[in-house]
């Protein structure tokens, strides 16, 4: 049995292709990206973030074989995770090209690959304890096996075991079956503005984050990013919910991934025990120091997020 708490990430691991461009072209048009650079993405900066923020990391997805699935499996034997499944010998890791625009702001594409086949046999090999966290990805319900394999499995864990969710920006497209059986099990929810105004049909981010606080465990807690704004948090025990937990201001370089290492960062803090409005503003001091670089994988190290929040 693990002494200390750990991250059990079920989401995916794919290829990210980033571009960075000044701006989308129109349909049938063109344009030059000025930057480009092939690494492994997804669910991958969440667990770097994570660990970077001292939660070690089980990663409990599965990926494939094939130029893409090298990519992954690389990233994965470097990364210092844990790696629970053998992989799937006769099928690709997908990947996602991802533009990155002159506002910072960025648009993806993905296809699916062996990260889409996670069954519950897979999830049978994961051991997971009392103190363990686990975060579920909105991206792996889009896939029609894991949609089938998570919900059950999440069910059946240990009433005491804390399940984060982010429902990813293919929230409005998810089987909304599989989705509610999911949040329905959730402890925490983590959304960006956009994903939380398409769940709830809800501009008002305050407003928003009430409405789906309704729709995940009992005490429970809803946070709604804001982009530099910070994070809008509701829940039964916070005074005055919903709070507005501020940003920090910064000159953005690329939004890509910031909410990825918001919601790592969050996660840790929450399994050393923080009060969940302090792990926000950590979480947002993580997201900060994120869009000041170029890249994905930009979570920044424990320490660093200690330095902003001191200054």
């Amino acid at each position: 049995m693990a002494e200390h708490p750990r991250l059990i990430f079920t989401g995916n691991v794919i290829v990210d292709i980033v571009m960075t461009i000044d701006a989308v072209p129109e349909p049938g048009g063109d344009t030059i990206a000025s930057s480009s650079a092939l690494t492994a993405g997804g669910g991958y900066n969440v667990m770097v973030a994570a660990q970077r923020d001292g939660l070690p990391v089980v990663f409990a997805g599965q990926y494939g074989a094939g130029p893409f699935g090298d990519v992954v499996r690389s990233a994965l034997g470097a990364s210092g995770f844990d790696v629970v499944q053998p992989g799937l010998a006769g099928l690709d890791s997908g990947y996602c090209v991802a533009l990155v625009d002159a506002s910072t702001e960025r648009t993806f594409v993905t296809h699916a690959g062996a990260e889409g086949h996670l069954s519950l046999s897979d999830l049978g090999r994961v051991e997971v304890t009392a103190r363990d966290v686990v975060y579920v990805s909105g991206y792996s319900l889009a896939h029609p096996v894991n949609a089938e394999s998570l919900p059950g499995w999440l069910e059946a864990l240990p009433a005491t075991v804390r399940v984060i969710t982010d429902p990813s920006p293919l929230i409005g497209s998810l089987d909304p079956q599989a989705l509610g059986r999911v949040l329905r099990r959730t402890d925490v929810l983590s959304a960006n503005a956009r994903e939380a105004a398409i769940a709830t049909s809800r501009t008002d981010l305050a407003e928003a984050a009430t409405l789906l606080l309704g729709r995940i465990r009992p005490d429970g807690v809803a946070v709604v990013r804001d982009g530099s704004a910070g994070c809008w948090v509701a829940g039964s025990g916070i005074r005055n919910s919903p709070v507005l937990v501020p940003g920090f201001p910064v000159r953005a370089v690329d939004t890509n991934g910031a909410g990825d290492a918001h919601a790592g960062v969050l996660a840790a803090a929450l399994s050393r025990g923080e009060d969940i409005l302090d792990a926000a503003r950590r979480a947002n001091a993580a997201a900060a120091i994120a869009v000041t670089r170029s890249g994905p994988a930009t979570a920044p190290t424990a320490a660093e997020i200690d330095a902003l929040l001191a200054g």
